[in-house]
């Protein structure tokens, strides 16, 4: 029995063996994996002077509306515009039936006329007995008289000149026109229509699209702020020349034109506690149109040292707070909390947590942990550009 089992005892011992063998192989090969430093892409921290843009939201109106209407009753006889189209000042609108003020209007000059006549007649009368009373052939109630006539006859052709001059522009009433150059409305009445029957009748409505404008809100709390980061010197004053106003439009893009801020309103608004602005902007090819929803990029200061790091180094603790990962000079990896502000040029603005010269994680952010030592490669920006980085797109943008 002894002899028989001894085969079986040594096959048991060389499995055992061997799977030990294999073990220690396994952890040979395991070992120099776990020492293993990871590579990270990080970018050094560089302070710069960048304009500070706040992107506040607002909406487009016209700089000019002019309501048409009426300005003499009649009938309309025609609409002489397309309606959406563009017109010029003095442009005809609708013609009203001027037969009755042509009427009028001869009427008027035939009472002129005589009243002419008859300042004329007055006139050499007060002539006449002026010569006869020098020669004391007429008295001095008679001399009176004349001239009295005389000035009466005066004021009775004054009278009938303006009324030649009303039924002149009653006339031309008849005929509307455009007071302003813009983009005409819907037609609110149509031929056959009587207006200005004891009121001002609304024809259309004309308004002027170019140059256009964008009214838009500020909370008083961060225009004070703004005021007191100039006292302190923290940020410095855009000179008015050299300011922009920019649009953002609904679907994200930067519109061409830049425009400039026409005022601040000096009003709180006592529900909302926030300040109107206004902003002007060229509109030639009538791309904005009245009551569009958008953002206003309004440049208000200069950050001399403002510090900025891709969008994605951004990480959240499990506070829900911001931080990055910042490389120590021993290329250990440590969490620091920072404060955010707005972007610029896709990238985020920290007001507080980083200095000039800090090491700050890019990519990698799977391969480490909080205290591991890495193997830091500089971060190589994207070819590809954002549309937002274009240089004429202000870059400091806080909402």
């Amino acid at each position: 029995m002894a002899l028989t089992s001894s085969p079986l005892k040594f096959a048991a011992l060389g499995a055992v063996l061997a799977l030990g063998l294999t073990g220690c192989k396994d952890a040979q090969t395991a070992a120099p994996a776990a020492q293993e430093v990871p590579e990270i892409s990080f970018l050094i921290m560089e302070p710069q002077s960048r304009p500070i843009v706040r992107e506040l939201p607002g909406r487009t109106a016209p700089t000019r509306i002019a309501e048409v209407r009426a300005r003499v009753s009649g009938i309309v006889i025609e609409r002489a515009f397309l309606q959406g189209s563009e017109v010029k000042a003095g442009d005809v609108l609708y013609r009203i039936d001027p037969k009755p003020f042509e009427v009028e209007l001869q009427l008027q000059e035939a009472a002129m006329a005589k009243a002419a006549a008859m300042l004329e007649q007055a006139h050499q009368q007060a002539k006449r007995i002026e010569t006869l009373f020098q020669g004391k052939s007429a008295s001095q109630a008679q001399l009176e008289q004349a001239v009295s006539a005389n000035r009466q006859a005066e004021a009775d052709f004054q009278a009938r000149t303006a009324d030649v001059q009303r039924a002149r522009l009653n006339l031309e009433y008849a005929t509307v026109r455009s007071p302003i150059n813009g983009r005409v409305g819907g037609a609110l009445v149509t031929e056959g229509a009587l207006v200005g029957q004891n009121e001002a009748t609304h024809l259309t409505t004309v308004q002027q699209l170019d140059p256009i404008y964008a009214d838009f809100t500020q909370s008083i709390t961060e225009l004070s702020q703004l005021r007191r980061d100039l006292e302190r010197g923290d940020i410095e004053q855009v000179a008015p020349e050299t300011a922009k106003v920019r649009l953002v439009l609904d679907d994200g893009s930067i519109y061409i034109h830049p425009g400039k801020l026409l005022f601040s309103g000096a009003q709180v608004e006592p529900s909302t506690g926030k300040v109107t602005l206004r902003g002007e902007f060229p509109n030639p090819k009538q791309e904005l149109l009245p009551g569009m929803y958008v953002r206003v990029q309004l440049e208000q200061g200069i950050d001399s040292d403002a510090i900025a790091v891709p969008s994605q180094a951004i990480q959240r603790n499990f506070s829900g707070n911001s931080e990055v990962y910042v490389i120590r000079d021993d290329n250990v990896v440590i969490a620091q909390p920072v404060r955010v502000g707005g972007i610029i040029e896709g990238q985020r603005l920290i007001t507080e947590g980083l200095k000039k010269g800090d090491r700050v994680v890019v990519e990698g952010f799977q391969k480490i942990t909080a205290g591991i030592k890495v193997t830091p490669i500089p971060w190589t920006q994207p070819a590809t550009a954002n549309p937002a980085q274009r240089a004429d797109v202000a870059p400091v943008v806080i909402r």
